[in-house]
């Protein structure tokens, strides 16, 4: 199925096609290339927008998930009835954030092209998360406060 990756961020230098090639080898490794999954790169404001309106923090951060199946215990991989069910979500990629924190580490490694981030980042999508109201809200300001200003 499809993967998308945008790169809605101009803070650090990003090479789509690196980060694309990565998250397609994570997804055959962990099984899940059949499943829908977008990946959006965004800068510290734009994260902490994001953080602020689902987490109620209001600071940067590296990942943030928003997974399409509810109730999934790490790990497991979700068992869709529907052809339109074949959906991991979406994740956010605080790049600027990232780059910081690996600067600060002097952990240089491939940084731009977020090798060490990939596999946590898909983990992120098989973690159970409860977000209550924070989720109603999400369908209703994705497209005014995502899109908004980028």
């Amino acid at each position: 199925m499809s993967l998308v990756v945008r790169n809605l961020q101009r803070a650090v230098p990003l090479r789509r096609a690196r980060l694309r090639e990565k998250v397609q080898a994570v997804r055959r490794a962990l099984g899940v290339q059949r499943f829908d999954l977008g990946v959006v790169c965004v800068d510290n404001r734009k994260i902490q927008q994001i953080n602020r309106i689902y987490r109620d923090k209001n600071t940067p951060t590296d990942v943030l998930s928003f997974p399409f199946h509810e109730n999934l215990k790490a790990g497991e991989i979700p068992q869709p009835d529907f052809p339109d069910d074949y959906n991991l979500g979406d994740i956010f990629l605080g790049v600027e954030y990232i780059f910081q924190h690996c600067k600060e580490n002097e952990d240089y490694y491939d940084i731009l092209t977020m090798y060490q981030k990939e596999k946590q980042v898909l983990e992120e999508l098989s973690r159970p998360q409860c977000w209550g109201r924070k989720k109603e809200r999400k369908h209703q300001h994705e497209n005014e406060e995502i899109g908004s200003d980028v």
